[in-house]
């Protein structure tokens, strides 16, 4: 078993809770309310400007130069591509004028980009690349899991889709690979502090489908 597994592995009770979480059960479904993912996308974009600059982050840290060069073309094709669909979703949601820039975001978006900021800042590049692998697998797992369904709502649909994509599905190996290839250099010391920083992102995952679900609001303003 690879160290990424492992590390799955370990977290695997909050990982069935991501793959079945009611939000993600009603999307395929079709039945999911149309303003908690007008909501989720709102949230994901502001999210994703953070993810690409996360990586960013990560390559600069990388003192293996062709990671540097991989990291920083992911930082730039792979949020970009995930924020061009959601592009597309925010159009079909009348979202066309949102602005991640001037958004506030709701505590689970703010807090799981503050986790990925607290392990760049630091961490070490194992470290960082553990705290960004679980939103590329989640998805692709979710994806890969519900690839055979196909709501009647067209916007859910290429959602999943967008997800079990092939081009998706290799992007996520590649980085379970760059997981695994800095594992192997790594001590138990760092390792741990890899998984402590992989399993709270994937909690993380878990609160970002509540915070749309429940449509998730600032404690003043409950």
């Amino acid at each position: 078993m690879s160290f990424s597994e492992e590390m799955k592995a370990r977290s695997q009770e909050a990982w069935e809770k991501n793959i079945h979480h009611p939000y993600i059960e009603e999307l395929v479904a079709g039945t999911l309310d149309k303003e908690a993912f007008k909501f989720y996308i709102k949230q994901d974009i502001y999210y994703l400007k953070h993810f690409g600059k996360a990586h960013a982050l990560a390559s600069a840290h990388s003192d293996d130069f062709k990671l540097t060069v991989r990291l920083a073309e992911k930082a730039q094709k792979t949020a970009q591509a995930e924020l061009t669909v959601h592009e597309q979703h925010a159009k079909a949601l009348d979202l066309a004028d949102f602005k991640a820039e001037d958004f506030s975001p709701a505590p689970a978006a703010y807090n799981y980009t503050s986790h990925m900021y607290r392990c760049c800042l630091f961490g070490d590049v194992g470290e960082m690349i553990a705290a960004i692998l679980p939103c590329y697998w989640v998805y692709a797992d979710i994806g890969a899991y519900y690839a055979d369904q196909h709501p009647a709502e067209e916007l859910y649909d290429n959602w999943i889709q967008t997800y079990a994509s092939d081009w998706f599905q290799s992007s996520k190996n590649e980085m379970i690979q760059i997981m695994d290839n800095l594992a192997a250099e790594a001590s138990d010391a760092q390792k741990e502090k890899y998984f402590d920083a992989f399993h709270k992102a994937v909690e993380f995952e878990i609160a970002f489908w509540s915070m749309a679900y429940e449509h998730e609001k600032w404690y003043s303003e409950r």
